[in-house]
């Protein structure tokens, strides 16, 4: 072609060739593969078992920990005094030492004055003791102590073991009302149990004694 001529107005018009694509590229746009599934053996299968199954019970347990952590001791200390005095009445009957009845008979009476003068004190903390919550009522029922008290009584040695489980029962309860005490903002509450147990402290003491004395 003469370089003098003009250029022809088709020459602008003709592609130039593209570069060829890179791999990479291709490789990039290309579909994907599926990727296979390995299926689970049967051992697998019952290890993967097992894990959710233990999963499923800690949960539980955690749950059950917490809603037993929600439990307001002074609900257990009213539970515990009323179940107290439920044992307390039923021994009555089977006491053969007249120390052991004497002591057995203040203590019934304590509790009866007890389980009454709690009750507006509580009210002031939102706890009703004619409406404790159940689980807390079946926890404190004592039916362990009923159950060692129905077999001392068929091995004819219901005194002692009656007077050492007692002077364990009232131990506890001393426990947990200074614990209360020292807890509590209720003013109530703490009047009311300061008095109760400087007063429950000897009776638990008494059968303490009378323990001692016939192991």
């Amino acid at each position: 072609m003469d370089p003098n001529l003009p250029p022809s107005p088709f020459q602008s018009q003709v592609s130039q060739p593209e570069a060829p694509l890179s791999v990479d590229y291709l490789n990039q746009i290309a579909p994907q593969a599926p990727k296979r599934k390995i299926p689970l053996t049967r051992k697998q299968m019952i290890i993967a078992g097992i894990l959710g199954g233990a999963f499923v019970i800690v949960m539980i347990l955690v749950i059950a920990v917490g809603l037993g952590g929600s439990k307001k001791p002074e609900e257990q200390l009213a539970a515990r005094l009323q179940s107290t005095q439920t044992i307390v009445t039923s021994a009555d009957s089977e006491l053969k030492d007249s120390q052991l009845r004497a002591l057995n008979s203040n203590l019934d009476i304590y509790l009866t004055n007890t389980n009454r003068d709690i009750a507006a004190p509580l009210l002031k903390d939102k706890i009703d003791i004619t409406k404790l919550d159940k689980s807390v009522v079946t926890s404190e029922a004592g039916a362990d102590v009923t159950a060692r008290l129905e077999d001392a009584r068929l091995n004819a040695v219901y005194d002692s073991t009656y007077a050492r489980e007692m002077a364990y029962r009232l131990a506890t309860i001393v426990s947990l009302m200074r614990q209360i005490n020292s807890s509590t903002h209720n003013q109530d509450l703490k009047t009311f149990l300061a008095s109760a147990y400087t007063n429950l402290q000897p009776t638990q003491k008494a059968f303490d004694d009378f323990t001692a004395a016939t192991d």
